[in-house]
């Protein structure tokens, strides 16, 4: 019997050591129209080579549960941003407030892109092949996420081009109407 004891707190233990690596690999901070983002959120270490001065790892998650009422799917789900910290990164000597700003905007982005797929989710009539329709769904969200990222950092020059970075900033502030 104290084996028995023995091994139960012995898988306790290696369970929650698994979940707490799980947890600190997937630290990940929630988007909220209160909180920016400051050079201390960026917790990943920034390549030897390159010209990028900092990178922004942001992305939409989602989970859902259905139940089939009267030949119905009801849905209820549940949509979400993200930022990243262990893999976003900036080079402290040549990053500024607007480059932060520039960074920022491409976590907002993700928001708004999050809040399409809400909208997309709750007007869609799903079958009892939900599983798939909903990834559909999502796997479509972010290649128009993935492109409209790659429209802005072309259009702001990576936030070089300042005057493009106030028209993106003002047009997000009110996409996301705070």
């Amino acid at each position: 019997m104290g084996s028995l004891k023995n091994q139960i707190s012995l898988l306790f233990l290696f369970l929650w050591c698994t979940t707490s690596i799980i947890a600190q690999e997937e630290e990940a901070i929630l988007w909220s129209p209160e909180y920016r983002l400051s050079w201390d959120d960026f917790k990943g270490l920034p390549p030897t080579t390159g010209r990028v001065a900092a990178t922004t790892a942001s992305g939409i998650s989602y989970y859902f549960s259905s139940t089939e009422v009267d030949g119905e799917m009801e849905v209820d789900f549940t949509v979400r941003t993200y930022f990243y910290p262990q893999k976003s990164w900036y080079i402290p000597e040549i990053c500024n407030a607007v480059i932060l700003s520039h960074e920022q905007l491409h976590f907002d982005i993700a928001e708004m892109f999050a809040r399409k797929m809400r909208r997309q989710l709750a007007a869609t009539s799903f079958t009892t092949n939900i599983k798939a329709e909903v990834r559909a769904i999502y796997q479509q969200i972010n290649k128009e996420l993935a492109d409209f990222q790659r429209q802005y950092d072309q259009e702001t020059d990576f936030s070089r081009n300042v005057a493009q970075q106030q028209a993106w900033n003002a047009a997000i502030k009110e996409a996301l109407g705070y």
